[in-house]
């Protein structure tokens, strides 16, 4: 057999492929790191709109809000069109909503003008870069037996945007303003349509050309969708199924913990009595823990079933919430609170996707799993809302933290009945 200098076989077509598919989720991941890093910024944002605009912080945060509902239900929406006609297309679109949001939102002067820059045209900007559209994508270019830690890598790319932003959002307005750190955000934005170029092409043609594995990851025998299933057909099978339903409330309150927090941890850290720092502070931290996070979960979701990774990450979260409730409120609480949640922040994702394709394959994950974000982002709704009535009426969030703790109890409960086959026997050369 002909060798390489270094004396090892030539790279197979195959091989030549997946590594491409590899450098097709770094690109996923960039993508991710900046339109996730503009969305979980902006609560450092909601004090120097409402001295700018007078609006109040109930309404600031009730455009927030509707950003989070806007930016789930545009999910599955672009996630079938990304499983239509490609991901490329989609991805450019949502630069463009994106930047512009952000360079609107530094204009506007009434409730109505902050709902349409920062409810829709930034959110619906930011969910055509998002999970749904680029797991899908990368989903149907990636070994079975890989998908998992393609998610997580493509995941610890969204948190790293997190870590990278707020205190970069920080610095530019305490130097120039918050109008300067609005307009860097829209000239990011931009940088993500050039990247689409790598992630082209349809959904069909990627499928054909992925290397396949068997993989404790793949889906059980008659769970993925048979050739020539249409996207009509697939939504009633997984409508029909109670584990699918069981992701969508695990998920629900995945999307109010995180909204909540990432819109109200700024004024939090305020009541406090702590300056602005711990806060951006306390958000890079929550995105560099999930950077590790991701990446460890991914990994696990090759070892150990998917419904229990999420189980006790929901449950960690439960203990967090509760020791933050009786620990003094100084800025090493909130770091080792951030350090705490970061752990599992976004890293319910991996899992969730991954449980997605399981049960039913990845022609329309795009969809499928669009669906379930679009239940996460009806919890962020509610998380992001009610936190600003609670501190306009009552003037703390005590009782926002007690819901939030009861709320992952129950979403670590409900993901125990979701039927996920048993991983089989790994073998001695899947192990070496």
């Amino acid at each position: 057999m002909e060798r390489t200098r270094d004396g090892a076989p030539p790279a197979t077509g195959a091989r030549m492929k997946a590594r491409g598919a590899w450098g097709l989720v770094l690109v996923a991941a960039a993508i991710l790191m900046v339109t996730m890093g503009a969305r979980q910024s902006l609560g450092l944002f909601m004090s120097p709109l409402n001295s700018a605009t007078g609006l109040g912080i109930a309404k600031i945060s009730l455009a927030m809000a509707i950003g989070q509902l806007v930016w789930g239900a545009v999910q599955p929406v672009f996630g079938a069109v990304a499983d239509r006609w490609g991901p490329g297309r989609v991805i450019v679109i949502g630069a463009a909503l994106l930047a512009a949001g952000c360079a609107l939102t530094t204009q506007v002067t009434s409730e109505w003008g902050l709902i349409v820059a920062v409810g829709l045209l930034s959110a619906a900007g930011a969910g055509a870069g998002s999970f749904s559209i680029l797991i899908g994508a990368t989903a149907q270019r990636i070994p079975a037996n890989r998908r998992s830690v393609a998610g997580g890598v493509i995941n610890a790319g969204g948190s790293m945007g997190q870590f990278i932003f707020a205190p970069l959002n920080q610095a530019v307005m305490t130097a120039f303003g918050w109008v300067s750190a609005m307009w860097m955000m829209a000239v990011l934005a931009l940088s993500t349509a050039p990247m689409a170029w790598w992630l082209r092409g349809t959904p069909r043609a990627a499928a054909a050309a992925t290397p396949q594995a068997p993989s404790a990851t793949a889906a059980p025998a008659g769970a993925a969708a048979p050739a020539g299933t249409t996207l009509r057909e697939q939504l009633r099978q997984a409508l029909r199924n109670k584990s699918y339903w069981c992701l969508h409330a695990g998920f629900f309150t995945c999307g109010f913990h995180i909204a909540f927090l990432v819109t109200h941890m700024p004024g939090e850290v305020d009541l406090c009595g702590l300056s602005a720092n711990v806060a951006s502070t306390s958000l890079a931290i929550i995105g560099l823990a999930n950077v590790a996070g991701s990446l460890v979960v991914g990994a696990l979701g090759e070892r150990v079933r998917m419904k229990m990774i999420l189980f006790w990450m929901y449950l960690s979260r439960v203990v967090a919430i509760l020791l933050y409730l009786a620990a003094p409120k100084e800025p090493a609480t909130f770091y080792i609170f951030a350090l705490a949640l970061g752990a599992t922040w976004l890293a319910t994702v991996p899992p969730t996707a991954g449980l997605t394709a399981k049960l039913f394959g990845t022609r329309y994950l795009a969809t499928l799993f669009g669906l379930t974000l679009l239940s996460h982002q009806v919890g962020g709704f509610l998380g992001a809302w009610l936190g600003g009535i609670a501190i306009t009426t009552t003037g703390s969030y005590e009782w926002m933290w007690w819901a939030d703790a009861v709320l992952a109890l129950l979403a670590a409960l409900v993901n125990l009945p979701i039927r996920e086959a048993r991983l089989p026997a790994r073998t001695a050369a899947a192990a070496a």
